[in-house]
């Protein structure tokens, strides 16, 4: 397990874990956030010295209504890197945290030199749409998410029922506040252009994606290879978008693979 940390910047008092030892490693987290015993975390902390900050209205960290739009969370997440004195760390990001990743590999390409992007948010292809998450109901997340549906409508409930009050307030309370920072990169859809500054990305870069993610469809996965040069796909059979969860050796494995 991770320890909880403090770390200040411009906008907020940063939450974030940190744990393991080796070389440093960013970890951007997605829409659904991150816990100390999250097991990618785990799996990366016993190679790596793990550092995974909370982004704004996540965790214990503040809200920021200073930050709006891509670029200022981008800025931000910099800013989080440098107060916490990294220097070239391995970026890896899941989902709306790979998103934020690659922008920050393409503003500043001399400053990444590996990147590990975990089925990232950022693009729109019209003829696969992904799906509007800000739309769906509880018990609908676990198809998106999971190739095991069950399995993890029972790790998102913590064994209890969908329908469980305890469950529904502590849900509807938590996603108030993560979804309202969300909202600003991923709706109505998550493109903010990233397509367009992909090519600027120099950094080795590795893509991971569960073959049964239906949050955002696996064709995304060569489209971003496509636009960042020389990078490599990975897939993961038998994972879906929580690939993190359900994969978490085989997503470690990847990211091992840029040493």
């Amino acid at each position: 397990m991770l320890d909880l940390k403090t770390v200040e910047t411009r906008h907020a008092a940063v939450r974030y874990l940190e744990g393991g030892s080796g070389e440093p490693l960013l970890y951007l987290h997605g829409a659904g956030g991150a816990t100390p015993d999250d097991p990618l975390l785990a799996a990366l902390a016993k190679t790596h010295h793990v550092y995974a900050p909370y982004l704004p209205g996540y965790g214990e960290t503040e809200d920021c209504a200073s930050l709006r739009n891509m670029l200022d969370y981008t800025l931000h997440t910099w800013d989080v890197a440098e107060a916490l004195g990294l220097s070239d760390p391995i970026l890896v990001g899941h989902s709306m945290g790979g998103m934020i990743a690659a922008e920050m590999a393409a503003v500043a390409p001399r400053d990444v030199t590996r990147l590990a992007l975990i089925a990232p948010a950022g693009l729109w292809m019209d003829d696969h749409p992904i799906p509007d998450m800000f739309t769906l109901l509880p018990y609908e997340l676990p198809k998106y998410l999971f190739h095991d549906v069950e399995a993890g409508a029972k790790l998102m409930t913590a064994g209890l029922k969908m329908d469980d009050p305890k469950f529904l307030q502590d849900y509807l309370v938590r996603n108030a506040r993560q979804l309202g920072m969300a909202g600003k990169l991923l709706f109505p859809v998550p493109d903010r252009g990233l397509a367009d500054r992909l090519y600027r990305i120099k950094a080795r870069t590795v893509i991971v994606w569960g073959m049964s993610d239906r949050m955002i469809p696996p064709v995304y996965g060569p489209a971003f290879e496509a636009g960042i040069a020389g990078s490599r796909l990975v897939t993961v059979p038998e994972a879906g978008h929580m690939v993190i969860v359900e994969k978490p050796a085989a997503v470690a494995e990847a990211v091992a693979s840029l040493h």
